[in-house]
């Protein structure tokens, strides 16, 4: 007897081509559209270019060594020669905070070295080219460099020239005929701090123009020392014009307007604050120079 067989189930149909067109060829991104950072990223500003440089002063050895050299010797000779001048009897009408002029006269010339160094250090290096990549904006770059570099400067000169103030008058305030004013206080610390700060700004400049920082150091001391130094050889009354004009205006006489006083053998020059605007129009003048400069080489 035969047994039925099961049903043998049919061919499923074969897949059918599909009918979609062929792909187009690649053709690259489109116009305008590329490579999207997962990164966030903000718009620079003034602030970032600030925090570089802060980063780039605090962590060199030329910064610890210049203004610590100079709050040394600032702090030092105004104390010798505040002791040395206590054995008087009397000093007279000089202001007792006219004494602190000495030793911040060679605090000036550790100030200078500090302020070229700044910048003409990178160009020395090459490291300019770094930075002028990351920050493409020339006067960003020159401003940061000034704001940072002066701040720095002012609070410790303040910081120095506040301390020989208070410790010349407690030794010479007594042997003193002067009766000190507020105005004559901050004139002695926070002006003189403004001053030397400012000639610290116009060595910024020179080391951005001269671009090297033997060069530009040797210009800054040669425009502190040499009028002052040429002066005293002009003997002859046919430059007496000259030489009192070389004798108001050098630096060393400006910084003792600022201390309250002069040179007893000076004729002429700056009166009160006047050394301090000075100073600030050399300083604005010799920046933009430095801008400019920076605009046409650096590019």
């Amino acid at each position: 007897m035969l047994q039925a067989q099961p049903p043998v189930p049919a061919p499923a149909p074969a897949p059918q081509p599909s009918a979609q067109a062929p792909a187009a060829p690649y053709a690259g991104p489109a116009p305008g559209a590329g490579y999207v950072s997962p990164i966030p990223a903000a718009p620079t500003h003034l602030g970032h270019a600030l925090a570089s440089e802060w980063t780039k002063i605090r962590s060199v050895r030329s910064t610890i060594w210049t203004l610590g050299v100079m709050a040394v010797l600032v702090l030092g000779i105004g104390a010798l020669v505040a002791t040395a001048v206590s054995t008087n009897e009397s000093i007279g009408g000089t202001s007792p905070l006219f004494f602190g002029f000495f030793g911040m006269l060679l605090g000036v010339l550790c100030v200078l070295p500090l302020g070229v160094l700044v910048i003409s250090s990178e160009y020395g290096t090459g490291m300019i080219r770094t930075t002028l990549t990351a920050c493409p904006a020339r006067g960003r770059v020159l401003a940061a460099k000034a704001l940072v570099f002066f701040g720095l400067t002012f609070v410790v000169t303040t910081v120095v020239t506040g301390l020989v103030a208070i410790m010349d008058n407690a030794l010479l305030g007594d042997l003193s005929t002067v009766q000190l004013t507020g105005a004559e206080w901050l004139k002695s610390t926070v002006g003189v701090s403004l001053y030397v700060s400012f000639l610290g700004l116009l060595a910024l400049a020179v080391g951005s123009l001269i671009r090297h920082s033997a060069g530009a150091i040797t210009i800054m001391i040669g425009l502190v020392l040499l009028p002052f130094v040429l002066s005293m050889f002009m003997l002859t009354d046919s430059l007496s014009d000259l030489r009192n004009f070389l004798l108001g205006y050098s630096i060393p006489n400006q910084m003792t307007v600022m201390y309250g006083s002069k040179f007893p053998f000076v004729d002429g020059g700056p009166s009160g604050w006047e050394p301090l605007w000075i100073v600030m129009g050399l300083a604005a003048l010799a920046l933009g120079g430095a801008y400019a400069a920076m605009r046409q080489r650096d590019v």
